[in-house]
């Protein structure tokens, strides 16, 4: 098998697996009990806090365990709006969000709070006038994503962070990082953020847990209530063995730094090796994350080209997989015509892809496109 669709989920590497193992059959107990048994349990959420924590550098009190990305998204979103409601009824996001922000929006938009969705330049980033225009003293918070998950363009979190001040605005800065995290070298401080979500299946953990970071000092109200676990801001029983699988893969991780320089390289190389393919053509802007690869086959459909990559035992994806046979509006709102969107195509790679992989996929479109081409005529 060739898997190629990294930023749909990731493989959960082997200590991840150890420390889940491990905490399902031997460290099973309830963390907020207070034997012996609770205990160890505990102690291995609050390791995994204090390794994410300091990936990020952040402090482990800043950090807090959700059940997803979409989780985190949700918890800071109407957190946040909910403990500054009083101070302004403005929100200010991107048009390329992930289904987890935007539809989150979409509800506080029919509640009554002014909601802005930025479009990109063509290269998927946000542009420095469109910020400055939009936040002002009404504002009350500003979510925008790292890394689009579809195009891979990092968005400019720093900006955001500094018009925020510069305005005097109260708005709370809310970043998804959920294409980021294990990736990009992140440090919070550097970035600016108030929040900041993140997901463990995206890193080689397992699906079903994520964080928030939340700086000290900020406010803002939980939307699970409950038993008052993680501070009162997320109710339930703390999923020890999905939190003890987090902090292994984070462990796990190579040096953010050196990875990406290499990463960079198998990118660019792979970019090289797909160009031979004549078809295509890259939608990806040049300064993308070089985990995600959005090409267009030109004149080959999206979902016949997946399905018979499949049948070589390759798998990608057309884009997003919470956004299920629809047209990506992120392709859209790049400029990209109907016909390039619907033979678009997002590769996502990990730390385990080879080149001898996207040989072997150029080698496949090459081989189905000629098929294709023959039963067209």
């Amino acid at each position: 098998m060739i898997y190629l669709d990294n930023s749909a989920t990731t493989k959960p590497c082997k200590t991840a697996v150890e420390a889940i193992n491990n905490a399902l059959c031997e460290n099973w107990g309830n963390p907020s009990s207070t034997y012996s048994h609770g205990i160890s349990a505990l102690e291995i959420i609050e390791d995994s806090r204090k390794t994410v924590a300091n990936f990020i550098g952040a402090k482990p009190d800043e950090i807090f365990f959700t059940g997803s990305g979409t989780e985190a998204n949700n918890l800071a979103i109407f957190g946040c709006v909910n403990a500054l409601k009083k101070k302004g009824k403005k929100i200010v996001s991107t048009a390329i969000e992930h289904p987890s922000v935007l539809e989150a929006l979409k509800k506080l938009k029919d509640d009554g709070y002014e909601i802005v969705l930025l479009s990109p330049n063509e290269n998927g980033q946000i542009k420095e006038e469109d910020l400055r225009k939009e936040i002002d003293g009404n504002t009350i918070l500003v979510s925008i994503m790292l890394v689009n998950n579809e195009i891979g363009s990092v968005e400019p979190i720093e900006m955001a962070s500094k018009i925020i001040k510069e305005k005097n605005s109260p708005a709370l800065l809310h970043c998804d990082a959920v294409q980021g995290f294990g990736k990009l070298p992140i440090k919070v401080s550097n970035l600016g953020v108030d929040l900041m979500s993140a997901s463990g299946h995206k890193i080689h953990a397992s699906k079903g847990i994520g964080f928030l970071y939340k700086k000290s000092g900020i406010n803002i109200h939980p939307v699970i209530y409950g038993g008052g676990q993680e501070k009162g801001l997320r109710s339930g029983t703390e999923a020890a063995p999905l939190i003890a699988g987090l902090g292994a893969a984070v462990k796990a991780l190579p040096d953010p730094n050196k990875q990406l320089t290499l990463q960079q390289e198998f990118y660019l190389k792979a970019k090289e090796i797909l160009s031979e393919v004549k078809a295509i053509k890259f939608n990806s802007p040049d300064n993308a994350l070089p985990y995600i690869l959005n090409i267009s086959i030109d004149g080959y459909k999206s979902e016949p080209m997946l399905n018979a990559l499949a049948l070589e035992n390759i798998y990608v994806s057309k884009g997003s997989a919470c956004a299920k046979g629809h047209r990506s509006y992120v392709l859209s709102e790049i400029g990209l015509s109907n016909d390039r969107i619907d033979s678009a195509i997002r590769i996502s790679f990990s730390r385990e892809n080879t080149l001898e992989e996207i040989e072997t996929l150029k080698n496949a479109i090459l081989k189905i496109t000629e098929k294709m081409r023959r039963f067209k005529k």
